[in-house]
């Protein structure tokens, strides 16, 4: 919450950070709420920043996005900053809240290869990583790529198939590679599994391990539409819009490979001070000693939280990292690593309040 006198960090869909470049890409942060600014921490003035065709390029993303998916600007942003950290996201909301859509219309907009997997309990690993395949004709194996190889692999329901085929992802998602009978075959760069499940009928479900939700560098929910915004999407298959046809929807491609290989280029060149570096391992420790959670936060989720808040501020047109940065990404980052106590629970504590009070607790670097 904004101290006292002090108006709130503004990251609104129309604001950028005060003093950024124009072409900053002026997104939504997608944290839980907005950031906060802490009663009596000086406001950093922003350095300018040379201009970043990458940049550019990324911030028509958020246009092309919306020509198909109205709203959910912050969970657009928490997906560029997923490819920027070479990280993995775990997409999470009702059905019908536009989560294969988003997906389909951001690689689109990135000139990325896209594959989706339908996840069931009769899905097998081989149906992900591939598999060998005799051939007659040679009289030898052969391997056969599965969906894993790919840019954006989307991983629908991922919830609804067994732990041995969850399981599978996990060399692909910390590797980069797929190992088929000892031979480890790399996958494309970049790679992100972008996984959704619903909030909904866990009966049948098979949720995810707490070793396996780690891996995700980001947990992103899509809340649903406004009165306002969904009366847009109304009004828009109203007039003949067709979710199965993006070029018809107008989007194009605005970026590919190169441009976000040059953007982490740049992202790595973001400065972080000490203070802010001491800043964000007080909130993970914060976590491991909170009394309504079982479990922490590791250091895997600092290191995350790290890389997500160099992302977000070279966004933002900064070359260095803020508290306000590292607040904004907290939620997202962390609320998927870390896990609340039964009797919490029962008393209706969410993992989100949890991580209110500690960013509300612990001190803010000055």
């Amino acid at each position: 919450m904004p101290g006292q006198g002090q108006p709130p960090a503004q990251y609104g869909p129309n604001a950028g950070y005060q003093g950024a470049p124009e072409h900053a890409v002026p997104v939504q942060a997608p944290g839980y709420g907005e950031p906060a600014q802490q009663p009596g921490a000086p406001a950093p003035v922003a350095e300018p920043m040379v201009e970043s065709p990458a940049r550019t390029k990324l911030a028509g993303v958020r246009a092309e996005v919306a020509k198909s998916v109205v709203g959910q600007e912050a969970a657009v942003t928490g997906l560029v900053i997923a490819l920027l950290c070479r990280g993995h996201v775990l997409l999470e909301g009702v059905p019908g809240v536009a989560k294969t859509l988003l997906t389909r219309t951001l690689g689109a907009a990135l000139d990325l290869e896209m594959k989706r997997v339908q996840f069931t309990p009769d899905l097998m690993p081989g149906d992900i990583t591939g598999s060998l395949i005799y051939d007659a004709r040679t009289a030898e194996f052969s391997f056969r790529e599965g969906p894993v190889f790919t840019n954006l692999m989307l991983a629908d329901e991922i919830n609804r198939t067994p732990p041995k085929t969850q399981a599978s992802l996990l060399e692909a998602m910390e590797e980069r590679q797929v190992t088929v009978d000892g031979d480890p075959r790399p996958l494309p760069d970049p790679f992100v599994v972008i996984a959704t499940q619903n909030p909904v009928e866990y009966e049948g479900t098979y949720p995810l391990p707490e070793a396996q939700l780690d891996r995700f560098l980001l947990k992103l929910i899509l809340p649903l539409p406004g009165r306002g915004e969904e009366i847009e999407i109304i009004n828009r298959h109203a007039h003949a819009f067709d979710p199965r046809d993006l070029k018809a929807a107008g989007v194009t491609e605005v970026a590919d490979a190169d441009d976000l290989e040059a953007a982490r280029e740049e992202v790595a060149k973001v400065q972080v001070g000490p203070e802010v570096l001491a800043y964000i391992v007080d909130i993970c420790r914060a976590t491991r000693t909170s009394p309504s959670l079982s479990l922490g936060v590791s250091p895997r989720g600092a290191t995350a939280l790290l890389a997500t808040s160099r992302a977000w501020a070279w966004l933002s047109g900064r070359t260095f990292v803020t508290p306000d940065d590292v607040k904004s990404l907290a939620h997202p980052t962390l609320r998927h690593r870390v896990q609340l106590r039964a009797e919490a629970e029962l008393e209706g504590v969410s993992a989100e309040t949890v991580l209110d009070g500690i960013l509300g607790s612990v001190p803010v670097p000055r």
